[in-house]
């Protein structure tokens, strides 16, 4: 069924779905990667698509930026549209001194800033946190293909330009190695709805360093992480099918 946010049809969409931010980097991936790829929803120019890499169905479809439009997207494609996995991949700003430009980060956890939990009715503080089923795939993946995976807290925020430029730094002393928008409220919705999700992350910027990656990079470039979270869904459907 449509949802106000998604023009599709039940069965559009695989049951993994990889979702980068920007939605020229779900057309990248469709067009470079996907066998035969659809393109089933367009709304507000997100642009999913379907299609097969080999010989697994996948999707792909945008988020936007920021935990309101990502929590808004997650939970239509959990709740209407019977996907069981989604894989972040997105950028992040480092905070740590153990990372440089160009590499990986999975959010085993996601801080945050956001009041998004405050919905639950939580008697304390929740802790957001990946499906251990993806992360475990995702670290296996990377071990047989060589890939150097960084595992640790995220720090997923509701302030791009914040009006103390060191607050995001504080969060570094806590062991959390890298800043983005959205990680939180795709755990929260995965957790609420009994689904599984992992934010894999490349480094665009070191805010410590003030270094900085293109828009021309972030689009098409980090095909690292587009490639293991191809082979995340190849694997999902394999242990899904056996």
């Amino acid at each position: 069924m449509a949802t106000p946010h998604i023009a599709a049809s039940p069965g559009d969409f695989a049951k993994t779905v990889l979702m980068p931010g920007d939605p020229l980097r779900a057309k990248f991936i469709a067009q470079t990667y996907f066998e035969h790829p659809v393109l089933v929803n367009n709304i507000r120019g997100v642009q999913g698509y379907t299609g097969t890499w080999n010989g697994t169905r996948v999707s792909v479809m945008a988020s936007g930026m920021g935990m309101p439009s990502m929590a808004i997207y997650s939970y239509e494609l959990f709740r209407f549209f019977d996907v069981e996995n989604i894989i972040r991949i997105g950028t992040a700003g480092a905070i740590s001194d153990a990372l440089n430009l160009r590499d990986l980060v999975a959010g085993l956890g996601a801080c945050t800033n956001s009041a998004f939990a405050a919905q639950y009715r939580l008697q304390g503080t929740y802790a957001p946190t990946a499906s251990y089923k993806l992360l475990k795939t995702a670290d296996r993946i990377a071990e047989k293909e060589g890939i150097s995976l960084h595992v640790g807290n995220l720090l997923s925020e509701d302030t791009f330009y914040h009006d103390d430029p060191t607050a995001s730094r504080e969060w570094a002393k806590m062991g959390v190695l890298a800043v983005e928008m959205e990680a939180a409220a795709l755990y929260m919705n995965a957790a609420r709805l009994g689904k599984n999700a992992l934010a894999i992350c490349t480094i665009s910027d070191h805010i410590l360093r003030d270094e900085h990656a293109s828009a021309e990079e972030r689009q098409s470039s980090y095909t690292q992480m587009m490639e293991l979270a191809l082979g995340m869904a190849e694997a999902l459907d394999k242990t899904a099918s056996a």
